[in-house]
């Protein structure tokens, strides 16, 4: 029997929201792309001594990846598809395939797993569950699904471009609650946004604000904002939170499109401190430091404890840059070419560089003090540093 205890969201203005959507987007790109100027020349690559060097662990191929998907890492295996269809999971240490299915449809949001079960969303908004590999139940989406379903808890969470939030039992496909915030921004972000646990709380984006939500009911526990964005219209104002999330012991910081980097604590469901930067991509945190990159592809790191400036580099410009993670004493991201660049935390020297063989589907993740990393062109890689 569905439980009905959290926000129920009517349907009849999803046609609207979608134009709205389209829309926006349609004006953001003209607002981005500027008129009639041509593409900003990207910074040409700096010679350096290397003092670090990059080693592949295991490397395994799968299909094309695309834009965007995930990996998802869970108890030794991680877990990515294909923009294809393909769904695979592989063991961590040693790169060996522990399953693959090909559910031949394309797909517009995937994978995430907790190592069990695996989740993805098709192209025609279907979400699909397998168990170890075997597809056991599917369930149609009212809109469009772009952020990696969470499988935790045995529930599946899935998020659509509209914001709300709908949970599944993960073995039979019961709707258990949906979630939207009441009076929510007019315009959605087309892009991932913020679906992760903390703890026995699930956090989710819902425009420029993180909710905490109880992930048995659906209720709310907690509900921060990054701040009130400034424009003269809609598509100025937006600002959603861009997955995913970059975790640091008790708090999480986050990227809010084209208006700020913030950091909240969990605990106590506030926010920490936030700082005006233009940007897209996730961030990447540590207990120390917050690091992300503005709309020209320019480095900031800042004190994860106040917002304070530590460094900031312009080497990268318009190179296009993944989401940064934090690998140690270390930074490490990947631009538009393929090429990964490790930095050092402490002021963003360069250390490394190490070329892929294109430029990565998914944010990188730190698993063991090794780099694990999903190109567009489908090379999921283990790299170590030396």
């Amino acid at each position: 029997m569905r439980n009905l205890t959290a926000q129920q969201v009517s349907q009849p203005g999803s046609a609207l929201r979608a134009a709205a959507l389209a829309l926006s987007l349609a004006a953001l790109a003209l607002s981005l792309g500027g008129c009639g100027s041509s593409k900003p020349q990207p910074a040409p690559l700096e010679r350096f001594q290397p003092v670090s060097r990059l080693a592949v662990t295991w490397s395994q191929r799968v299909a094309e990846a695309g834009v965007p998907t995930s990996l998802a890492v869970a108890t030794n295996t991680v877990t990515v598809s294909g923009v294809g269809g393909e769904v695979a999971q592989f063991a961590l240490d040693s790169g060996k395939p522990i399953w693959r299915a090909d559910l031949r449809e394309s797909l517009s949001a995937g994978a995430g797993s907790d190592g069990r079960f695996a989740a993805v969303v098709t192209a025609q908004n279907d979400l699909v569950v397998l168990d170890r590999g075997a597809p056991v139940w599917r369930e149609r989406q009212p809109g469009r699904v772009i952020t990696a379903p969470l499988v935790a808890g045995e529930r599946v969470f899935v998020q659509g471009v509209d914001r709300a939030v709908r949970a599944y039992d993960v073995r039979d496909g019961r709707w258990l609650w949906q979630y939207q915030r009441p009076g929510g921004e007019p315009l959605a972000l087309s892009s991932q946004s913020v679906l992760t646990p903390f703890r026995d709380t699930l956090l989710v984006g819902q425009g420029a604000r993180l909710v905490g939500l109880d992930p048995l009911r659906g209720t709310v526990r907690f509900d921060a904002s990054v701040g009130t964005p400034r424009g003269t219209n809609e598509v100025e104002r937006l600002a959603d939170l861009v997955g995913p999330a970059a975790r640091a012991d008790d708090e999480v910081c986050v990227r809010a499109f084209q208006f700020a980097v913030a950091c909240f604590e969990l605990n106590r469901g506030s926010l920490r401190w936030s700082r005006p930067q233009s940007g897209t991509q996730a961030v990447a945190a540590s207990d120390a430091v917050v690091v992300g990159a503005d709309s020209t592809d320019r480095l900031t790191a800042w004190k994860a404890e106040n917002g304070d400036l530590l460094w900031r580099v312009d080497r990268f410009t318009h190179r296009g840059l993944s989401a940064p993670v934090v690998w140690g004493d270390k930074l490490a991201v990947v631009d538009q070419e393929g090429y990964l660049h490790l930095l050092a935390l402490a002021d963003g020297r360069n250390l490394a560089r190490f070329e892929l063989d294109s430029a990565l589907a998914a944010a990188p993740v730190v698993v063991d003090q090794q780099l694990l990393v999903l190109t567009r062109k489908g090379t999921l890689s283990m790299l170590r540093a030396n």
